[in-house]
């Protein structure tokens, strides 16, 4: 088994694991006899219509719920490789609920998020990053550009890990005794940056390192067949 396939089977087992945990926790909100603690929270705050808050709040939930397991299936190889159409249909059905809904209620929730603007932005820039490399992933999937396309999508799981990652560091740092609304601010804007950066560098330059790799051999394969004697009758 190749070094990054070894990594990469536990990491997306630990990101499917945490989608299921997020995802029965979120099961309180459509509890209509009583309210879940984060929406008591957010009738604390200045919140101009918690009727719609809530509606926002569940499409929110269904649709992370449904969308960051979609990814995992998206990048697996199995699925690429072996059901090309299904690929692509749960592709195209992924990015309409990303773009559509995921994104939209996402900026609206995060006018309200806790930490004030620091937070605020960095929802933001996490749902403006999902919303981009979403619309740069369906771009190149069209062009067939396929190097590209898993590099964009890569961006999309990142910053959809960012709500499983964000709630082990919160455990950790609540644990350490650390202040709870510096920590909450620090638990988000860390994996937003540090998933943005690590595909990037895994993709970026990693992939521009193969790139010459390739073009080197390339050029001495030439080499050798201008050689006198060489690749010539």
């Amino acid at each position: 088994m190749k070094p990054g396939r070894f990594l990469r089977l536990p990491w997306f087992a630990a990101l499917a694991i945490g989608s299921a945990f997020i995802t029965k926790a979120s099961l309180a909100y459509f509890n209509d006899e009583e309210y879940a603690p984060f929406l008591l929270e957010k009738l604390d705050l200045p919140v101009p219509d918690p009727v719609r808050y809530e509606w926002v709040l569940k499409v929110h939930v269904v649709t992370a719920a449904f969308v960051l397991p979609a990814c995992l299936l998206l990048m697996s190889r199995f699925v690429q490789r072996r059901a090309p159409r299904f690929h692509r249909w749960l592709g195209r059905v992924t990015g309409v609920a990303t773009l559509l809904a995921l994104v939209p209620s996402g900026a609206y929730m995060s006018r309200y998020a806790t930490g004030g603007l620091p937070s605020t932005l960095g929802f933001l820039t996490s749902g403006a990053i999902i919303a981009v490399a979403m619309v740069q992933g369906v771009r190149t999937a069209r062009a067939r550009a396929f190097v590209a396309h898993r590099r964009w999508m890569l961006h999309v799981l990142a910053q959809m890990a960012v709500a499983v990652v964000s709630r082990g560091m919160l455990i950790a740092s609540d644990a350490a005794g650390v202040d709870p609304l510096r920590g909450y601010i620090a638990c988000l804007w860390l994996p937003v940056i540090g998933g943005a950066l690590f595909v990037e560098l895994l993709t970026g330059s990693l992939a521009f390192s193969r790139r010459n790799h390739h073009a080197s051999l390339a050029r001495r394969s030439r080499a050798r067949h201008l050689e006198p004697g060489l690749g010539r009758p």
